[in-house]
């Protein structure tokens, strides 16, 4: 396929699943309940952390989670007692667990009382996201923590895809005309965002030619994300929808 090929397939399978009840599906339904921006950027923070496996099993455990934050997850970050956090005991999607909910909770008070919240962290290198997801990653174990927990940040400078923060930060960045990402976070433009790469974004971007690459890390997203760039520089991550939905709903 050519080049114009490729965009104007991407373009009509944006339209085809670039629709609401995209939602009805997805763990985005769980902040698309939050009309606060800091209640948006928690449980969006929290349920992109746990996104990997079945969908159903991570909006099920997304829900449990926000229920043990009383449905008000900035209140309960802000104002939790030691004694809360032992109503998370038991909590476990596969390796994330109870110790490093937890921590989650207690890293993310730090985050909103020294930092003025997850925006003004990824936004200090808000033309280079590679960066900025890095600095987060410092930031965010800044405080005592286990060394177990941090497998659950991903850092692309050490080579990682990032696949769930990316999908978070398109979550947050990307505005959507049809309402299913946020727009929220106005500080970084979707220009600079990357392609949120899994098994099923990366199988259908090889096939169309837009990586030769056989692994999924991050030398393989900036590739992929650069052609998509070629293809809408405002908006690349638009087409995260059209690979997504050739993958998952078309089994290409």
């Amino acid at each position: 396929m050519t080049d114009k090929e490729i965009k104007n397939l991407l373009d009509e399978k944006f339209e085809l699943y670039h629709r609401p009840n995209f939602i009805q599906d997805d763990p985005i339904q769980i902040p698309h309940r939050f009309s606060k921006k800091e209640d948006i950027e928690i449980s969006g923070f929290l349920v992109a952390t746990i996104a990997w496996g079945q969908r159903k099993t991570i909006i099920n455990n997304a829900n449990k989670l926000m229920e043990l934050m009383d449905n008000a997850p900035h209140d309960f970050i802000i104002n939790h007692k030691p004694k809360d956090l032992k109503r998370f005991q038991g909590f476990v999607h596969r390796t994330f667990n109870e110790a490093d909910i937890q921590f989650f909770i207690s890293s993310l008070r730090n985050i909103y009382n020294t930092h003025d919240g997850l925006e003004e962290v990824f936004a200090l290198n808000r033309k280079d996201m590679r960066m900025s997801i890095s600095h987060f990653k410092k930031v965010f174990f800044e405080v005592e923590h286990l060394t177990r927990t941090q497998k659950h940040v991903s850092d692309p400078l050490k080579g990682s895809a990032a696949k769930r923060i990316n999908m978070y930060l398109r979550w947050m960045i990307r505005n959507s005309s049809e309402g299913i990402d946020f727009g929220i976070w106005k500080t970084i433009t979707p220009s600079a965002l990357f392609l949120p790469l899994d098994v099923h974004t990366g199988n259908v971007s090889r096939k169309l030619g837009l990586t030769s690459r056989k692994q999924n890390n991050w030398i393989t997203v900036n590739e992929i994300t650069e052609k998509l760039r070629v293809f809408c520089p405002e908006d690349p991550i638009k087409y995260d929808f059209s690979l997504f939905g050739l993958g998952v709903y078309e089994k290409h």
